[in-house]
């Protein structure tokens, strides 16, 4: 992770944010300012959004959001796009975004070379 994250946090196309409670982290949320072939306007991409299972359900997820939305704002963007898994233990990640106003729209491919 170390070095993962050295290449992260020195590029400022990404922006990582962190959620604490009593000086421990327990929960991120990582994303990166995206570029559209097919058109002209951006995005951000959540790549990343974890919160500590013992803190869920205390509204840290939707401040990680809110930090999301802010520095989208102030990049200009009015558009953040993320992908979650289709499995059936994502069924709780997929209610939560819903919730937030993200819309399913599309199915993701990936082959491993």
């Amino acid at each position: 992770m170390e070095q993962r994250f050295a290449k992260i946090s020195s590029n400022p196309l990404y922006n990582t944010q962190v959620a604490e409670v009593d000086g421990q982290i327990v929960g991120m949320i990582g994303m990166i300012l995206g570029f559209h072939y097919e058109k002209n306007e951006n995005y951000i991409r959540i790549v990343a959004l974890v919160v500590d299972s013992k803190y869920r359900k205390n509204g840290i997820g939707d401040r990680l959001i809110q930090k999301a939305e802010e520095w989208a704002k102030e990049q200009e963007i009015n558009k953040l796009v993320l992908n979650s898994g289709n499995r059936s233990e994502r069924n709780d990640a997929h209610h939560f975004y819903t919730k937030r106003g993200f819309e399913g729209k599309a199915i993701g491919f990936y082959k491993v070379l």
